[in-house]
């Protein structure tokens, strides 16, 4: 019997996670194993409103205002959909907690312990069991971000934002090594999605 857990994709933009995560989805439909697959910010009908707010070039919003809209987002997908899967099915997320921490507080300097706090309000009882942390150099980010067909807000930081982020996300991964697996995404695709898979059947027990 496989292990009912919360996976999450975590990284900055261009680093690969969208596409891996993708992969894990195929792989778990293949072996007709259930799952709920969601993003952040979006996912619920109501959080996909707020994505619309939060990514839209026309946004002028404030580092405070863009921090509450994520965490409004996050409640809502909590709310709705993740308490009334969790450890029924396999929930895989696209961003979650550690995006907040990574983007709010290391790339824009808001502060930690209110990021803890309402964040352990959302989750109350529950946790996160893995995170592949998607990893990528300067130029394959600037290159991979310029080929998109379109662009939002957040990808349209200086590369100095983007550093500051997954230099954070690093800290937060190497407070709990167990739990993660870095994915260096400038590695081919192709050996990334083996590694990633390979991990999957060891943590789900498949």
């Amino acid at each position: 019997m496989y292990k009912k857990l919360i996976i999450t994709f975590e990284g900055i933009e261009g680093s690969g996670k969208s596409l891996h995560i993708k992969n894990v989805k195929n792989f778990l439909k293949k072996k007709n194993i259930p799952f709920i697959k969601l993003r952040e910010p979006g996912g619920s009908k109501n959080s996909e409103k707020i994505r619309k707010l939060i990514l839209s070039n026309r946004s002028t919003f404030n580092k405070k205002t863009d921090l509450l809209l994520y965490l409004a987002a996050r409640c809502e997908n909590i709310e709705t959909i993740i308490n009334k899967n969790y450890k029924k099915k396999i929930i895989l997320l696209d961003r979650f907690v550690d995006s907040t921490l990574a983007y709010q507080h290391y790339g824009m300097n808001l502060d930690k312990k209110f990021i803890y706090q309402i964040n352990k309000y959302l989750l109350k009882k529950i946790k996160i069991n893995f995170t592949f942390l998607h990893v990528v150099n300067k130029k394959n980010l600037i290159s991979r971000i310029s080929k998109r067909k379109r662009i939002n807000r957040y990808d349209r930081f200086a590369y100095k934002f983007y550093n500051k982020v997954q230099n954070g996300y690093m800290k937060i991964a190497k407070k709990n090594k167990r739990k993660y697996l870095i994915v260096d995404s400038n590695k081919k695709i192709n050996e990334n999605k083996t590694i990633i898979l390979k991990k999957i059947n060891k943590i789900l027990g498949i």
